[in-house]
């Protein structure tokens, strides 16, 4: 018999993804994608044959998830439902329950399924917070020195916690965390992807954080990986950061989309945070202003060279095909280098520099100096 994969979080765009992806895998019997909602849109059909996908609508918060696992004989478990927001609810405790106690319940449930192989889980790099005092690159074995206090990356830090301790009580389960840097490309839907649509980009004065980003191409190949069993010469089970290669600052990022910024102070800008999540216009967390004040950046050697993955893009490539499809900004790349050009045109040739002896001075200036001290009249000796 093949494997079974339940995937939960199919209702959103990485979900659904990877869920097209792994059905083409020939070793897969079955699929069952499980929800608070359907997806938006109709799960897509891969081309070829394909392993029957089966949905089921239910809240993870209740313990109806272990007689889906029973029913359907699941073997892998992909838990991609922990997000910073919700699907229906933006209220931060309904989605901390959903987050948290949601991972309880469906860990609950594998510890009782006897038939669970393999576990993999979706964290965010987030767990490291983002401070001042961070060290330059962060590895799976740093301890952050200031923990993130809420939001989605204590949710991501407690389900973390969860997870370990299931890995204890069931050590013949592999046992997988994926800790994704941002996560972008032409149709993915994250808060920070919000905040890049923005006509204007509010920055805080004074900071230009280093981001590093992932393509959600990488990030489903990723997935797939680590829910298959090993590749030879490689170990998938562990905890493995996620981002493509290099880092860009807040400023690049600002100009490749074309995006004007408004430099604040921090005050400003985390009242002007509050005031958009309040009206709904973006969600911009405490958590995500410190990154955008701070910034972060891990270190993947582990993805590469025992998880056995080297993403097909890089940090700047991925963000490229994230800002091609968002269309140009205000400012256009291009346009701005054409009115660069057109001035330097107006201002004319630059002049050469003169050459000055050590002493300062250009021989144009000493020849002078030499002129006026032979034309100058001598007084005559008494």
């Amino acid at each position: 018999m093949g494997v079974v994969v339940l995937v939960t979080g199919v209702a959103r765009h990485l979900g659904a993804r990877f869920v097209a992806e792994v059905r083409r895998r020939p070793d897969v019997d079955l699929v069952v994608g499980v929800d608070v909602q359907p997806p938006r849109r109709p799960v897509e059909e891969p081309d070829g044959p394909a392993a029957p996908y089966r949905f089921h609508q239910l809240d993870l918060r209740r313990p109806a998830v272990a007689r889906v696992i029973a029913e359907h004989g699941v073997d892998t478990v992909v838990h991609l439902s922990v997000s910073a927001t919700g699907l229906g609810s933006t209220n931060r405790s309904a989605v901390k329950e959903s987050n948290v106690i949601g991972t309880m319940q469906l860990l609950g449930a594998c510890q009782k399924a006897p038939g669970v192989r393999r576990l993999v889980v979706k964290s965010t790099t987030g767990v490291y917070g983002s401070a001042p005092r961070d060290p330059a690159v962060f590895t799976e074995r740093i301890q952050p020195k200031n923990p993130p206090g809420g939001g989605f990356a204590k949710d991501a830090a407690e389900v973390e916690g969860y997870v370990r301790g299931f890995a204890r009580r069931r050590p013949d389960v592999a046992v997988t965390v994926l800790r994704f840097a941002n996560i972008v490309g032409p149709a993915a839907d994250t808060p920070l992807g919000e905040y890049f649509a923005l006509p204007v980009l509010p920055t805080v004065l004074g900071y230009d954080p280093r981001l590093q980003f992932v393509h959600e191409d990488d990030a489903v190949a990723v997935l797939c990986r680590a829910a298959a069993e090993p590749e030879p010469g490689t170990v998938n089970t562990g905890t493995f950061n996620v981002a493509g290669e290099g880092v860009l600052l807040l400023s690049q990022c600002a100009r490749r989309l074309g995006r004007p910024t408004l430099p604040l102070l921090l005050p400003a800008v985390s009242w002007m945070a509050v005031l958009a999540r309040q009206t709904r216009l973006v969600d911009v967390s405490p958590e995500q202003l410190r990154l955008l004040t701070h910034g972060r950046v891990v270190d993947t050697t582990r993805l590469r060279e025992t998880f056995g993955y080297r993403p097909a893009f890089t940090t700047p490539e991925a963000f490229a095909d994230f800002a091609a499809a968002r269309g140009p900004g205000l400012l256009p790349p291009e346009r701005l280098a054409a009115a660069a050009d057109r001035l330097t045109g107006l201002l004319g040739p630059e002049p050469a520099p003169a050459d000055r002896s050590s002493t300062g001075r250009s021989r144009t200036d000493r020849s002078r100096t030499d002129r006026d001290r032979t034309d100058r009249p001598t007084r005559p000796r008494s």
